[in-house]
């Protein structure tokens, strides 16, 4: 009979401190990884309104020390930003980025008319009634050719 210098485990004999670890690891993992999801899940903001904890550029004093303000509602960042977009693009791309941003974020949805119409007053403005015109699109109900004929009569 031959004798084996390594050590013989006996049926349901629980093994080393690796198998414990292992054994460990796979009861907490999945307990911490549903846990944090759905932590992370009731952070965001599903509302599509600027977040409170998200800190825009004027949010930030000249010595880097943070400073609460008022934040301005959504819709009314979109406008400007389209605004100021309809001085360098066509109002055919803005209002592709307009039509986006409606699709992207619903709730804007009730403010689409007002923004379309505010833009089709500035294309008036930049490029005349009759080419301002020629870049409407159905978006918002054609709430920029209302814009148009209202900037024109």
């Amino acid at each position: 009979m031959k004798l084996s210098t390594t050590p013989q485990t006996r049926r349901g004999h629980r093994g080393g401190p690796a198998r414990r670890i292992g054994r460990t690891l796979a009861l907490v993992l999945p307990v911490v990884l549903v846990l944090s999801g759905t932590l992370a899940v009731t952070r965001v903001n599903w509302t599509g309104g600027p977040s409170s904890s998200a800190l825009a550029a004027s949010d930030i004093s000249a010595a880097g020390v943070s400073t609460k303000t008022v934040s301005r509602a959504p819709q009314d960042v979109l406008r400007d930003q389209l605004m100021s977009e309809l001085q360098d693009k066509n109002p055919g791309v803005v209002l592709g980025h307009l039509q986006q941003a409606v699709n992207g974020h619903p709730a804007l949805a009730r403010h689409c008319s007002a923004i379309a119409r505010a833009l089709g007053q500035a294309a008036v403005r930049i490029y005349g009634a009759s080419r301002a015109q020629s870049y409407a699109r159905p978006v918002c109900d054609t709430s920029f050719a209302s814009g148009v004929l209202a900037a024109h009569s």
